[in-house]
């Protein structure tokens, strides 16, 4: 399998298929609205605006698997994000992207790129996987790369 064969729910519960997103460069990141992390949201809404166009669009999976951190229902996380952050790319429903409940798409990703020395485990909110054009999972990066750190890789793939 590979990335677009899978397919997820969106904030406004409809199922979303990542084949949707065939040609585009992706972003998928896991958030939360009440991380120390959460003010990346900004950041990444400043590289959708600024590359979307050229190709780029960023995914965004709440997790309330690190320190609680997302503990809202649906529509409290997408006025959430549009309020405080102005997001406007697409955000997916809550998921585990750890454990027995790993969403399929993580699994995927976690396979894919693991993270520092071989682990496959995420370690916190505002892991980025970046994903190129055709479909390969290209990189992994961890919380504490800002999004405007990851530019440049992004810009590569555009």
């Amino acid at each position: 399998m590979g990335i677009y064969d899978y397919t997820a729910t969106t904030l406004s519960g409809e199922d979303k298929a990542l084949a949707d997103f065939k040609g585009k460069v992706l972003l998928v990141v896991n958030t939360a609205s009440k991380c120390g992390f959460t003010p990346q949201y900004k950041g990444l809404e400043a590289l959708y605006d600024d590359l979307q166009e050229k190709g780029l669009e960023i995914l965004g999976f709440p997790c309330n698997q690190f320190g609680k951190q997302e503990p809202g229902a649906a529509d409290e996380i997408g006025a959430f994000c549009e309020k405080n952050y102005g997001v406007s790319f697409t955000m997916f429903d809550k998921v585990d992207v750890n454990g027995d409940n790993t969403h399929p798409l993580y699994a995927y990703l976690k396979n894919e790129a693991t993270g520092v020395l071989g682990s496959k485990a995420i370690k916190w909110n505002f892991t980025k996987f970046l994903i190129n054009r055709d479909g390969k999972v290209i990189k992994r990066y961890a919380p504490t790369d800002k999004p405007e750190a990851i530019r440049k890789d992004i810009e590569k793939l555009l």
